[in-house]
């Protein structure tokens, strides 16, 4: 070693490594050939090969193939890169080689320093912590594992709140009727609750879309090693440390039945991200439907107030914007942009292995991540705590012509049509002009029109 740096060896020769860091050889070259987007794999996906790389030791302890000092060091070394304690020592860019050997490697390099640290006897990156593994297995497992974490512990919970906030809301204001709109046009009204119970639906079938995708992230590549046929694995190998991470994580993980698929296809990815796509369409539309009533205060809808939470403009006094829908319907754009990349990249498992693998696991993660945090902001600081402007809303059913269309089966189409036209034209409520364009009383067309009472319906219990 000398000033800063000292001097790791691999199979191509000698590399010039940072004095401190934790990591050798093959991830020093790995971040000078890819200095290409500073961006790194997430943490979760860091954790996971954690995971797997305890689990593998552990398994490997089991099996005779490792002796016990030596498990033990991986073992504690692999939890700790689990548990994030090392996360500084992971500096390689998600744009590196497609099956992310560089980033394995840097797993493997870094547990085997501190395991031969602490062992005080030499801990090999590839033949003690690498054993019965490859790069082409490993990283399909590390993106399942990590996905499955993820939607379980961050994304389904942000999305069980969210449908249970607006449920909440939905109940508050199950009588509050309100214009319904059809191509942005004055429709039949419905009740603020209805609108919101339709929100609420959208985001459960999110969850259950979801929640049929999780069994198939739960079936694991580990075991197929190289190519698909398990070279150098012990054959209990795999389905052990499916074992051994189920044990972890509470999650039923299990060894793939055809590693052939594990390795080239990313399929499940493809399918989760699709999923992922799903949840931002839905978030899209509950966020500008809340843009729309909320616009104004004057010009506009005007139906509801969000909460104002900052300033809306820089020269404009007094200006208060819908923060909070403008950065859920951003945070849904780069979801639908993530799903583009993964179906790019799932497209590239040319012969027995995908090629863009830290991509796929880059994208997955990050729309999983910014939609869970995306859905608890829309929950908690928009929809939580909008008020309704009440009489605005009454004001414009009152003038609604189109609740006309309850008398229909009454006087006919042609006679209604004349009489939304006639109220519309001069701005009076429907009720009056029907009272004097047909036979029916005041009384009758009061029980005909009546907003709430054409509300009916459209939930089955």
């Amino acid at each position: 070693m000398s000033g800063e740096y000292r001097i790791e060896t691999d199979s191509m020769g000698e590399v010039q490594v940072p004095a401190n860091a934790e990591y050798g050889a093959q991830t020093q070259r790995a971040v000078d050939n890819f200095p290409i987007s500073g961006l790194r794999l997430p943490t979760a996906f860091i954790k996971a090969l954690g995971m797997i790389k305890r689990a593998a030791a552990r398994v490997n302890g089991q099996l005779g193939l490792l002796d016990e000092a030596t498990a033990s060091a991986i073992e504690t070394a692999a939890a700790e890169v689990g548990q994030g304690m090392h996360d500084q020592h992971f500096p390689i860019d998600v744009f590196q080689t497609g099956s992310g050997t560089s980033t394995n490697m840097n797993a493997n390099e870094v547990i085997a320093r501190l395991a031969s640290a602490r062992s005080r006897k030499a801990v090999h990156p590839n033949d003690h912590v690498n054993m019965c593994q490859s790069s082409n297995d490993v990283i399909p497992t590390a993106i399942h594992v990590s996905a499955c974490l993820q939607l379980r512990g961050e994304l389904l919970p942000a999305l069980n709140h969210l449908a249970e906030t607006i449920t909440r809301r939905a109940d508050e204001l199950q009588h509050q009727p309100k214009t319904g709109r059809t191509h942005l046009m004055d429709a039949m009204p419905i009740t603020l609750g209805q609108e919101l119970s339709g929100w609420a639906a959208q985001v459960r079938h999110d969850i259950e879309r979801i929640e049929a995708t999780l069994p198939h992230l739960q079936t694991l590549a580990i075991g197929g090693t190289a190519v698909g046929t398990g070279i150098n694995a012990h054959p209990k190998f795999g389905p052990r440390l499916a074992s051994e991470l189920a044990a972890a994580t509470g999650i039923s993980f299990e060894s793939g039945a055809n590693h052939f698929q594990d390795l080239s296809a990313q399929d499940t990815a493809v399918e989760a991200s699709g999923q992922l796509k799903t949840v931002a369409v839905s978030l899209m539309k509950i966020a500008n439907d809340l843009r729309w009533m909320n616009s104004g205060p004057l010009a506009g809808l005007a139906e509801i107030q969000l909460p104002a939470l900052q300033p809306g403009s820089s020269i404009m006094p007094g200006k208060v914007n819908p923060v909070i829908p403008e950065a859920v319907t951003m945070v849904c754009a780069q979801v639908l942009g993530n799903d583009v990349a993964i179906t790019i990249a799932g497209q590239s498992g040319s012969f027995q292995l995908n090629v863009m693998l830290p991509i796929i696991a880059y994208n997955l993660l990050q729309s999983i991540e910014i939609l869970a945090n995306a859905a608890r902001a829309l929950a908690d600081r928009a929809i939580a705590g909008f008020s309704v402007n009440t009489e605005q809303l009454r004001d414009a059913l009152a003038h609604n012509p189109i609740l006309v269309t309850a008398l229909n089966t009454i006087i006919g189409y042609d006679k209604a049509a004349a009489i939304a036209k006639k109220a519309y034209a001069e701005r009076r409520p429907v009720l009056k002009v029907a009272e004097e364009m047909t036979n029916l009383g005041e009384k009758e067309l009061k029980r005909l029109l009546d907003p709430a009472g054409l509300t009916k319906g459209g939930i089955r219990k």
